[in-house]
């Protein structure tokens, strides 16, 4: 049985991907600071560990990666879901706060690098590994008060592309799912728990959800080791960019 790793398991996308790489056969380990909220979507699942984990914290990814590979027993660890991470803020450049910033780059992609030094050694000796980081569509274009999200978007693109590149010969495909409006907690976190402005942003549209995202995830860790997909990008049908929406007019 594969084992994969899901970080940021205990809501939206990571939720998800936890459930359909269960349903798809796959021993699933996922990690976050909620462990309650872990335990409560793992508990009813058979081949599925919920451990805490903060990939802002070194210590706190050091003790993750020894309990996961001792759950992992002598199957190893194969497929790596770098899935944490927020949007925090829509200041503008001018009036950015260096603290959100600094959060968005240490959970955005220093969390990323973290997680994948550590594990990448069990995801080569397993012979078919696949590191799959969860981007944006953020990493391909800007908008504004995106700034400090966007730089870090962009920032974990290039640390994926880097991979793809020098993982080359090795056995451990390299991914990156990169979305676009997805309606999960990411814009309660981003407004500070205000649901009406969060709600906002998926009004009078319909947006992809936590299940489109590990669709495609589970698609792309499920090809023949020989075919790796380097990108893939999906936006709901009424998105054509980080700001062109169609909304529905309201009556």
């Amino acid at each position: 049985m594969k084992t994969a790793i899901v970080t940021g398991g205990s809501a939206g996308i990571g939720e998800a991907t936890v459930r359909r790489l269960h349903h798809d056969g796959f021993r699933v380990i996922t990690g976050a600071r909620r462990l309650d909220k872990l335990e409560h979507i793992t508990g009813p699942l058979d081949h599925a560990t919920a451990l805490s984990l903060d990939v802002t914290d070194p210590d706190s990814i050091d003790r993750f990666v020894a309990d996961a590979v001792a759950a992992a027993g002598d199957d190893g660890i194969a497929v790596l879901v770098n899935n944490a991470g927020a949007a925090l803020g829509l200041e503008s450049v001018a009036e950015a706060r260096e603290d959100l910033w600094q959060r968005m780059f240490e959970l955005n992609v220093m969390g990323v690098l973290r997680m994948t030094k550590a594990l990448l050694p069990q995801l080569i000796a397993s012979g078919d590994g696949h590191i799959l980081n969860v981007g944006s569509i953020a990493g391909f274009e800007t908008y504004p008060g995106g700034g400090g999200y966007t730089a870090s978007k962009h920032a974990l693109r290039a640390v994926t592309r880097t991979l793809r590149i020098e993982l080359l010969g090795k056995p451990v495909r390299v991914t990156e799912v990169a979305p676009g409006l997805v309606e999960t907690e990411f814009s309660l976190v981003r407004f500070e728990q205000d649901a009406k402005r969060a709600k906002g942003v998926y009004s009078g549209m319909q947006p992809l959800t936590g299940e489109d995202i590990a669709d495609c995830i589970a698609w792309a860790v499920t090809r023949p080791a020989h075919v790796n997909i380097d990108e893939i990008l999906v936006r709901p049908r009424a998105q054509a960019t980080a700001t062109a929406v169609y909304r529905e007019p309201t009556s």
